[in-house]
């Protein structure tokens, strides 16, 4: 009895590493046979990647349009302008004479923001009077008009400053004293996960992700719908031994080891190439990736047996990606967000997957601070697993053939 327990044993375990291997080499061949999986897999993510990485290589806006109303005319007018035109934000690239024409300027888009000095200015300075220089700024791009705002502002309170003190030096009072009568509040601040303000990093951390969980449920979708849409799920069921575990790993394998690769290659762009700062463990980094891909699979997989249908599945899923990019918390902070938003949020797993990988690449986080995330991106991974006896059994049924 226990030999003939062996020998069945055997058999079946002889039996599920030959459909499993099976459902590669037909995987394989199928691969071979439709070339858009390349671009789907392989072509677009890293494409896709070094688009980004060129747009974004500056690091933070520079040299932004601005214009000049002079009607001051003065010294301190055009000094102030040169210490404008001086700031790595700002570039004065012309002058106009009301701000009616600077006015037009802004709404045509030929400059982002524009300085405005009334007449008289210099001579209220100098009579001890205050006096106003005004910005205007097109905040239509909020990032853009926020930075040159600060820019241009820190700019002209310097410029303020370095006047009070003169004007107190005049008086007898010691360069001391005037520092400390000009600025008596001194603020120190201390920028702790991006100390250089590069707005690189930030776009980057979101975009890279996105465009690898997006190419990823792509390439999952296009596997088990294009099955589908030829009509071969029969065949397909048929190779795993009618099992749809073996049947959907053997199919997916290739993939998530694609999918790998591009997220070690992602890692090399954002580390390597861009220089965004790694504090934490490019261990357990991955192993969080590894995790996004399986999640956003099981995702895929859950789309496929709901719908049966490649190009709505495929619709979804940019839907659904895309969307994991505006409450994922990166922009807009969950903790800010109404009740709603902060439910919403947590149907993606990228909003979980970013807090991990913030904290290892840019916070310096302990591990273990990591491992509470890998527990939720675990949760979308088993709710696949629900899904796949709907799957097995539109597999089985005509009616779900030769869908688009």
């Amino acid at each position: 009895m226990r030999i003939w327990l062996n020998q069945l044993i055997f058999r079946l375990k002889f039996n599920i590493v030959k459909e499993f291997i099976d459902i590669i080499i037909r995987e394989l061949k199928r691969i071979r046979k439709e070339p858009v999986v390349y671009g789907i897999i392989f072509l677009a993510p890293v494409f896709s990647f070094f688009l980004i990485a060129s747009i974004f290589k500056t690091g933070v806006p520079r040299d932004l349009p601005v214009g000049i109303v002079d009607l001051d005319a003065s010294s301190l007018s055009r000094k102030a302008a040169r210490m404008v035109d001086a700031t790595p934000i700002a570039k004065i690239n012309k002058n106009y004479i009301s701000l009616l024409e600077a006015r037009e300027a802004i709404e045509h888009g030929e400059v982002a923001a524009v300085l405005y000095f009334p007449k008289g200015t210099e001579r209220n300075i100098l009579r001890g009077q205050q006096s106003s220089i005004v910005l205007y700024v097109n905040n239509a791009n909020v990032i853009k008009g926020s930075l040159l705002s600060s820019g241009i502002q820190k700019t002209i309170q310097t410029l303020s400053t370095g006047i009070k003190i003169q004007t107190r030096l005049k008086t007898g009072e010691s360069e001391k004293e005037a520092l400390a009568k000009t600025m008596p509040v001194k603020i120190n601040s201390e920028l702790l996960s991006n100390p250089f303000l590069n707005y690189s990093y930030f776009i980057t951390f979101v975009l890279f992700p996105v465009m690898l969980v997006l190419f990823s449920m792509f390439a999952t979708i296009y596997a088990i719908g294009s099955e589908f849409h030829n009509g071969t799920t029969i065949e397909w069921m048929q190779t795993a031994g009618d099992s749809i575990v073996i049947g959907l790993t053997g199919k997916l394998l290739l993939y998530t080891l694609f999918n790998c690769a591009t997220a070690m290659f992602m890692n090399y762009v954002l580390f390597k190439i861009i220089g965004a700062p790694l504090h934490g463990s490019m261990a357990t980094l991955f192993l969080s990736e590894l995790l996004l891909i399986f999640s956003y699979q099981s995702m895929a997989i859950i789309l496929v047996a709901l719908t049966a249908n490649l190009r709505l599945s495929l619709s979804l899923a940019s839907a659904y990606s895309l969307l994991g990019v505006t409450y994922a918390g990166f922009s807009f902070p969950i903790s800010a967000m109404p009740a709603a938003g902060k439910f919403f949020s947590r149907i993606f797993p990228i909003s979980y997957w970013i807090e991990s990988f913030v904290c290892q690449s840019l916070r310096a986080a302990p591990l273990a601070d990591s491992f509470i995330y890998f527990f939720y991106l675990g949760f979308f991974i088993i709710l696949g697993i629900f899904f796949l006896p709907r799957l097995k059994y539109i597999s089985f049924n005509k009616n779900y053939w030769g869908k688009i």
